[in-house]
């Protein structure tokens, strides 16, 4: 399935596409370095997750392919657990497997930005695990996002020192 399919569409995520977010980040966790969690999380831990960002009002999506299939989901929390960043939020993208390479990322992202502002961010940044992570910042440019910083090495993970790539996107000035 290719990613201009009818059948696909975007809406808000619920506590119940919890199993399905799992099995999606589960393996990032397991395998990857695009996530510095080491523990693939709960479909429990993830439905938490997803309805806290709901009950503060923050856009959680997810990507239903044929039949109703989770392809991919995108979300935003607030960058920094502070007062000053409450108009500033993280985003986090992730896609199935199977589904990469097929605009799923970029059709969340094109939705979340704009139910960003709607849910009054006006700067978005993109923490992104990995310098390596070439799909994460080719999408994030892709979106307007701009290259403003690099820690080398903040990350371990199977045994390697990783990086952490800061990219920005801001929407409107005070």
């Amino acid at each position: 399935m290719g990613a201009s399919s009818t059948s696909e569409r975007i809406r808000a995520a619920t506590r119940a596409d919890a199993p399905a977010v799992a099995a999606i980040y589960g393996p990032e966790v397991a395998h990857g370095t695009a996530s510095f969690e080491t523990e693939p999380p709960s479909a429990g831990e993830m439905a938490d997750r997803i309805g806290r960002c709901i009950d503060r009002g923050w856009p959680w999506l997810v990507l239903e392919g044929e039949g109703g299939q989770i392809l991919g989901y995108a979300y935003l929390n607030q960058f920094r657990d502070r007062a000053a960043y409450a108009h500033t939020a993280e985003t986090s993208v992730y896609v199935a497997s199977g589904a990469r390479g097929l605009g799923v990322g970029r059709q969340l992202m094109e939705a979340l930005i704009p139910a960003g502002r709607a849910a009054g961010f006006r700067q978005f940044v993109a923490v992104i695990g990995d310098s390596g992570n070439h799909a994460s910042i080719a999408l994030h440019s892709a979106a307007g996002f701009r290259h403003v910083g690099t820690l080398t090495g903040v990350g371990e993970k199977f045994g390697q020192l990783l990086d952490v790539v800061y990219m920005q996107r801001g929407e409107a000035a005070l």
